[in-house]
């Protein structure tokens, strides 16, 4: 099975492990990282005619980030930062390469039932898991 059959639809966050360490490695500032980490966003994620969308939504912000895979663009993350992305695909696993003074690196890999998210910058590794929206 391929990303593009497992990763449509509408995902929401289950458990979430080191996300505060993974902002600070980033410079997210104390307020946002308080706010950030009391959320339980859902993510919708669609593909029409090879262009994705992801889109993050809480009660507290929304963000979108729309790409083709393979191909750079210019990213405005959720905390603000402005970065060089690019999105690869290895089997069922969507691969987020942003390029910035901290560069990071997302990775969600799909299952049917959801997926694992894991969050790398500098030393730090998060995971926040996802399960599929009723």
């Amino acid at each position: 099975m391929s990303v593009e059959e497992f990763a449509p639809g509408k995902w929401d966050l289950d458990t979430t492990d080191k996300f505060d360490d993974y902002m600070k490695a980033l410079g997210v500032g104390m307020a946002t990282r308080m706010i950030a980490n009391k959320l339980k966003p859902r993510q919708e994620i669609s593909v029409t005619d090879g262009e994705w969308n992801i889109k993050t939504s809480s009660t507290f912000k929304t963000s979108e980030v729309k790409f083709r895979i393979g191909e750079e663009f210019q990213e405005t993350t959720a905390d603000g930062r402005t970065v060089k992305t690019t999105v690869s695909v290895d089997g069922t696993k969507l691969i987020q390469d942003q390029q910035a003074e901290v560069p990071s690196k997302i990775v969600r890999e799909f299952t049917k039932d959801g997926f694992t998210m894991t969050l790398t910058a500098k030393d730090v590794v998060c995971t926040r898991t996802y399960k599929r929206a009723p």
